[in-house]
């Protein structure tokens, strides 16, 4: 499994940006992937308007970011602390992909109704009884 690292902004609209960025982790779960947004984490510990835990929480990011096998760039937006981590990602060798917003904002699964026949549908609620075999 591939540990991805999840490279999208988090400053200005912080609700709509841990949003996305929750959601961009979605998206890489469910393409088998172990995503990494080190911007929904550190935040719970330091706070981003100071400008000394700004640079702590940056440095700690590219630390993670050190160990994962890809940075996604999610969105059509880049950042400042983005622009470090891509700057990092490439001085690592680490694999970059760009994500669209619509790619991740527009998740559908497929439906099996009939080995014969698939159907695309909207994104469902799993259903209580569901369990993960392993």
């Amino acid at each position: 499994m591939k540990l991805v690292y999840i490279c999208s902004p988090y400053a200005g609209d912080i609700e709509t940006n841990i949003r996305f960025a929750k959601d961009a982790c979605l998206h890489a779960a469910e393409r088998g992937c172990a995503p990494v947004a080190v911007h929904l984490i550190y935040p719970q510990i330091l706070d981003d308007s100071i400008p000394a835990q700004r640079v702590i929480g940056i440095q700690m990011g590219l630390r993670v970011l050190a160990s994962c096998d890809e940075l996604w760039i999610c969105g059509s937006r880049i950042s400042h602390g983005m622009s470090c981590e891509i700057a990092e990602a490439e001085r690592l060798d680490v694999l970059i992909r760009r994500i669209s917003a619509e790619q991740i904002q527009g998740r559908c699964y497929m439906k099996y109704n009939d080995p014969k026949e698939r159907t695309v549908m909207p994104e469902e609620t799993p259903s209580p009884d569901m369990k993960l075999l392993l």
